[in-house]
């Protein structure tokens, strides 16, 4: 169990006057995984953060980015008072009240004027249960329109319509014991061992207990694919064509339950015959998917002879214009073969958000209603019986992607985001921020003071409540209700969003919203999900309906359904019991013929996929202020195969400008063979608070899969160039700097302020201006025009404010940069810091790989030089990878490499 101190002082004005206790039991605000933490907070205000081991999804693991939480705790940059735009770009601070009377009021006001539709909800998979509960309710229930979606629609939406569709509810039949169980787990577009490292270690784990198989099928050679005992690098859109494919080689091979297709599902024949247009042989299968024959051979033997199966399922399947089809070729898999709901044997949808699955609970999609319930007639006058709201909304609303349309359109006036910042995150991120600036009202939720979407031309600004702060629930991958547990107290004005949507609500004059409590809301949320159920549907909490608030309060982590009468939930579903279809049976769905949304063309050559990298969590809002974080890609980059490299005059480590039909991006180059020739990748977390000209979400198409509504985030038609700049380097500061246009840079945090690598073709004249208006007039400067090189510093006394080295080459990744080691500098320490005879770090200059424990890739190449050969005598010696694992496939290929 990993122990982490933080270290950040900003922190002990967060929680100063908390006293050293027992440790807060708590959840992890990132990934689906859920995992528990142990957090408290002593008298100096240091935070200190574990992983709990009787949590049931981690016993005691944590990520490196769960791992890092303690130092994400400081004020900097916290929205911790309403605001509202002045005259200008600035803001001006107002009370709660006149902030809460204009968000009513201006809702209200263009309801009369418009209707009900003109207005809408944009909510976050990393809002509590309860906050999603009571916006889903205010909108749905009482302004009276379904036009309430969320950012989890770009993540997971395909993989609810899909359990829709067979399942007729969106219910995950397995559970994460599955993983320790199962004989054969196929990975399928999920780099788990990045994304979920910790479920990737119980995999990993089983593997080395039982034996477990492990197969991954992605589009690029992922960390998670370097574990893989069989790899299979698929042609993007293919899914589909592959898991035809299966399906009928088990029917030829007579491994189907035809007992279980009988009895308990319909539509086999129509999928099978389907599925033989699509794939018809092995063949065809690795045709379409352009695998070898022997490969796909020899995945389709291995799903055929083992019984217990998981298939787990992320990104690389959902985010695409076929993600719902894909989905449902998975599932027809395990349907014909019985594999559902059985100890080891399941299709498992991995999440991406911390409550995806408690947000689609309580209807945060804008195609459902609360308590996993649609927009049929009898389950809308349900709802509205049991919320007394006679101006229910009676049809789906606008998912994500054409919600922001109809805003561009003006069909859309008012808007209240929450928790989310899609003038980064959307496809086609630049219309959706045009688009923002077109509404008539923006009103923003959040725990940040800016940010892109804040900075599109928000009107009001609400501070809430961030991780540490509130008090709910959150559901994890696994249909698992786990609390999340306040242990700092509230800086500022910040309240919880289940509060704030409350107060609007009754000011513009609804019932039922009277709420006291995080506990008051999960009752009824409860009791809802309970209310005229009678076993007919799987989602059922009545079972925790009228907890009492020291019960909800000590709530243990369980999974649902849990009926009325149960104290304890249901591990798996539909092993034995029902479908939630109205015959009781689960439905076969023949998928459509594989294609992707946009062809390529001259102008466009190759494919673009977007996705995440090991240490860092969507737009850096978090983890982003953790220096440790930063320090293995530090920066924003595309990975290109060395063939197209080649071709396009792209060089390792150099620049390349990205574009696409939607905008461009410019980014550091990495040029590797785990990227397939044809295709780039390039991670979706920069934004313009984090950098320039690296929003790759500005780069992906807005095309949407037509059941899901998710859009296509791996396989966007681009082009790449080379692009070059005279200098570039560091550039460290104590304070966040406002760079000029028309450079490249990238912002990530170090001890004691932060640091830009920078690229730019201003002559050092500019630069030494620079630092005397941004630091002070006291310059002092080393400048060889022949080599191109440059370092400077601005004082302030003896301390240094701002210190800027360029050069021609591109700067080491360095581990350990440090402002305090700029402090009480000496003459002869200045000159040796221009000389470059000393340096502004703390420890040793090297990239880091074990975040976890901040182990470096120089200490593990020196022990794997002394005679290490695997990686666990590594970990013996230098604790790396012994945590959550994500840096073992990277320990691995080191050891390979210096072997020869």
């Amino acid at each position: 169990m990993l122990d982490v101190i933080s270290k950040s002082g900003a922190v002990a004005a967060v929680g100063a006057a908390a006293a050293p206790a027992t440790a807060t039991r708590t959840t992890c605000p990132y990934c689906g995984v859920g995992c528990g933490v142990l957090a408290s907070v002593d008298k100096t205000g240091v935070a200190r953060v574990a992983g709990d081991p009787s949590h049931p999804s981690n016993f005691g693991r944590l990520c490196s980015k769960g791992s890092a939480l303690g130092e994400t705790l400081g004020l900097e940059g916290r929205l911790l008072h309403p605001l509202r735009r002045s005259q200008g770009d600035g803001f001006e601070r107002l009370s709660w009240d006149a902030a809460l009377d204009a968000v009513a009021a201006g809702f209200k006001r263009i309801v009369d004027r418009h209707g009900p539709d003109a207005v809408a909800f944009y909510l976050s998979g990393q809002l509590l249960t309860e906050d999603y509960y009571v916006a889903n309710k205010l909108m749905k229930g009482f302004i009276g329109s379904a036009n309430v979606d969320t950012n989890s629609r770009l993540c997971m939406a395909s993989a609810v319509a899909g359990h829709k569709r067979a399942f007729g509810a969106d219910a995950v039949p397995g559970c994460y014991e599955d993983l320790d169980a199962a004989d054969l787990i196929v990975l399928v577009g999920s780099n788990a061992a990045w994304c979920h490292p910790v479920l990737f270690q119980r995999i990993m784990r089983n593997r080395e207990a039982r034996g477990a198989q492990l197969v991954v099928i992605d589009t690029r050679r992922t960390a998670t694919a370097e574990s893989a005992d069989l790899f299979l690098r698929i042609m993007p859109g293919s899914d589909q064509a592959l898991f035809s494919g299966l399906l009928v080689h088990l029917a030829e091979s007579g491994v189907i339950d035809s007992d279980h297709i009988e009895r308990r599902t319909t539509g086999f024949e129509a999928a099978l015959a389907q599925a033989r247009r699509i794939a018809p042989s092995i063949a065809a299968a690795a045709v379409s998917a352009g695998l070898p024959e022997t490969e796909v051979a020899a995945f389709f033997d291995m799903f055929a002879r083992t019984a217990r199966v998981v298939t787990a399922f992320s990104q690389g399947v959902n985010q695409s214009a076929q993600g719902t089809d894909k989905v449902n070729a998975i599932i027809n898999c395990h349907l014909a073969t019985g594999r559902i709901g059985k100890l080891g044997s399941s299709p498992f949808s991995l999440t991406g958000q911390p409550n995806a699955m408690g947000g689609r609970e309580v209807g945060g999609l804008a195609n459902s209603l609360a308590a996993h319930m649609g927009f049929e007639p009898e389950s809308v006058d349900r709802v509205r019986r049991f919320w007394n709201a006679p101006r229910i909304a009676e049809r789906e609303g606008l998912k994500a992607v054409a919600m922001f349309e109809a805003v561009a359109r003006g069909d859309i006036k008012a808007l209240w985001i929450v928790g989310s910042n899609p003038a980064a995150s959307l496809p086609d991120a630049d219309a959706a921020r045009g688009a923002l600036q077109k509404l008539e009202l923006l009103v923003v939720s959040d725990n940040v003071r800016s940010n892109d979407t804040i900075n599109s031309g928000a009107h009001l600004l609400l501070p809430a409540q961030a991780w540490g702060e509130k008090n709910g629930t959150v559901t994890n991958s696994e249909r698992r209700i786990s609390r999340q547990r306040a242990f700092l107290s509230p800086p500022g004005e910040t309240r919880p969003d289940w509060a704030i949507f409350s107060d609007v609500a009754r000011r513009m004059g609804f019932p039922g919203f009277d709420f006291r409590s995080a506990a008051c809301v999960f009752r009824e949320h409860a009791a809802l999900s309970a209310f005229e159920n009678a076993g007919k549907r799987d989602f059922d909490l009545g079972g925790l309906a009228e907890l009492s608030d020291d019960a909800y309060d000590a709530l243990e982590p369980t999974q649902w359904p849990i009926r009325p009468g149960e104290s304890a939930g249901r591990s798996r579903l539909f092993g034995e019991g029902a479908f939630n279809t109205p015959d009781g049976r689960a439905r076969f769905v023949a998928p459509e013929k594989p294609t992707l949304a946009s062809a390529l063309t001259a102008d466009y050559p190759l494919r673009l996929n977007t996705g995440r990298v090991r240490d860092q969590w969507h737009s850096m809002t978090r983890t982003g202020t953790s220096p440790r974080l930063a320090r293995h890609a530090p920066e924003p980059f595309v990975e290109i195969n060395p063939k197209d490299a080649k071709a396009a005059g792209v060089e390792q480590n150099g620049f390349a400008r990205v574009v696409t039909a939607h905008g461009s991006c410019v980014l550091r180059a990495i040029v590797t063979e785990r990227q397939p020739t044809g295709h780039l990748f390039a991670p979706i977390h920069w934004t313009d608070e984090t950098s320039a000209q690296a929003r790759v979400g500005a780069l992906v198409p807005p095309c949407v899969d037509p059941i899901s509504g998710q859009p296509e985030s791996k396989a966007a038609p681009a082009a790449i160039a080379p692009c070059a700049f005279a200098r570039q380097g560091v550039l460290l500061a104590r304070r966040p700097l406002a760079l000029p246009r028309g450079m490249w840079w990238a912002r990530l945090a170090v001890a004691g302020g932060f640091a830009y690598r920078i690229a730019s073709d201003a002559q050092a004249s500019f630069w030494l201006d620079f630092l005397r208006r941004n630091g002070s007039e006291d310059v002092v400067e080393f400048f060889d025009e022949a080599q191109g090189l440059l370092r400077a510093a601005a004082f302030r006394a003896d301390r240094a404010e701002l210190f800027l080295a360029l050069g021609r080459s591109p700067p080491p990744v360095d581990a350990g940069l440090d402002l305090s080691a700029l402090d009480k500098l000496s003459a002869s320490q200045r000159l040796e810091l221009l000389s470059g005879a000393t340096a502004p770090r703390d420890g040793e200059s090297s990239p880091v790989v074990c975040a976890c424990f901040g182990v470096s890739e120089r200490k593990i190449d020196a022990v794997i030089a002394s005679g290490c050969t695997d990686a666990a005598e590594v970990g013996r010696l230098l604790r790396a990878g012994t945590n959550c694992g994500s840096c073992l496939p990277e320990i691995r290929r080191m050891i390979a490499k210096r072997r020869g």
